[in-house]
């Protein structure tokens, strides 16, 4: 990790509209800029949100995305343009290359990997929040796991077709995720954007709020941070906020109140995933593991087409048509189907475990 040089003689120029804000100030500006800040997702919640902190001064920034830029991304996921698609780079190192030509000041830690039990304790363990750019539950509840257990502050959001919801967790003071939700909705029970797609003025507003958030508890001013859940649809053009004062004393809840850690303890942890819009499974190993890119290229090249970067191997079948992209922590997206089984299958054929 390297901090760039900075351009200008005054660290604080940049951010002079933002510092009279009379809500931030100089004094915030200066925590702001001393602030670190873990990214789960670099999406299309996590790319708005990262231009925006890296623009508003945040001090240090690491994201951590799994994935891979995709032409279906484009339309919503800010920082990504077509020759990212061409290029298939991984996500959060695009995003930290674009990010580090707005604003030279921030310490950018990018990281190509899937957030896990095993890995979310390393990833966290240096900041002052974390925040939500996930796409699915089971992460969520690992960084609520995570975040009591390490007493850090996180921002939840999610979007899906026109609206999103956001709300702050801070541990042993407010109501954590578990206690609005205590379980993952079941597989086929809640919209996704295969079934309902997004758009992306509701990702928008969703991180609008959330960073804003975001920007409150930087600054020290986390007693601004309402106690609620907001809900919007911008579609409908409407906003509802849930009043959560005194939840967690009245939830019992498994994570806050009992002290349970269900998935940061990975008795939850699942090894396989459909990503959102894709038509594709992520498949994981069991334990971690590091590839050799170069001997895995070479190994697959009497399998079909293939290409590489210093970040991951793609091979291209086109009977049946599937497309594996697999890392170097051995991880592999598996596009052109969306049954776990037959991406197993596939991993299984052609990675090998």
């Amino acid at each position: 990790m390297t901090k760039p040089d900075q351009p200008t003689p005054n660290p604080l120029e940049r951010y002079s509209r933002q510092i009279r804000f009379t809500g931030i100030g100089t004094e915030g500006q200066e925590r702001i800029r001393g602030s670190r800040v873990l990214l789960c997702g670099c999406g299309a919640l996590g790319t708005v949100l990262a231009d925006t902190l890296v623009r508003a001064g945040v001090g240090f920034l690491r994201i951590v995305d799994r994935d891979f830029v995709d032409l279906t991304n484009l339309q919503r996921q800010v920082l990504f343009d077509e020759q990212d698609v061409v290029d298939h780079l991984p996500k959060s190192i695009v995003a930290a290359k674009k990010l580090a030509r707005i604003n030279s000041q921030v310490t950018l830690d990018p990281h190509v990997a899937d957030i896990d039990w095993r890995n979310i304790r390393g990833f966290a363990q240096d900041v002052d929040l974390i925040l939500d750019g996930t796409d699915n539950f089971e992460i969520r509840f690992l960084i609520n796991d995570l975040a009591l257990d390490l007493g850090i502050p996180w921002v939840y959001a999610g979007c899906v077709g026109s609206h999103g919801q956001t709300m702050a967790i801070f541990p042993n003071e407010s109501a954590c995720l578990r206690c609005v939700i205590e379980t993952p909705p079941d597989a086929g029970a809640t919209e996704t954007c295969d079934t309902a797609g997004v758009l992306a003025p509701a990702i928008h507003m969703v991180t609008a709020l959330q960073a804003t958030t975001a920007l409150k508890i930087l600054s020290g001013r986390k007693d601004l941070v309402l106690p609620q859940l907001t809900i919007i649809d911008v579609w409908e053009g409407t906003l509802r906020q849930m009043n959560l004062a005194n939840l967690r004393e009245r939830s019992e809840c498994p994570a806050c109140v009992q002290g349970r850690r269900d998935w940061l303890h990975g008795g939850n942890a699942s090894q396989s995933t459909k990503l959102c819009g894709r038509n594709s499974v992520q498949i994981s190993p069991a334990q971690p593991t590091s590839l050799s890119l170069e001997d895995l290229a070479r190994k697959l090249e009497q399998s079909g087409p293939i290409t590489r970067n210093p970040f991951l191997v793609r091979l291209t079948l086109s009977d049946p048509s599937y497309e594996i992209t697999i890392f170097r922590d051995g991880r592999a997206i598996i596009q052109g189907t969306d049954d776990i089984s037959t991406a197993r299958g596939l991993y299984a054929r052609y990675v090998g475990g």
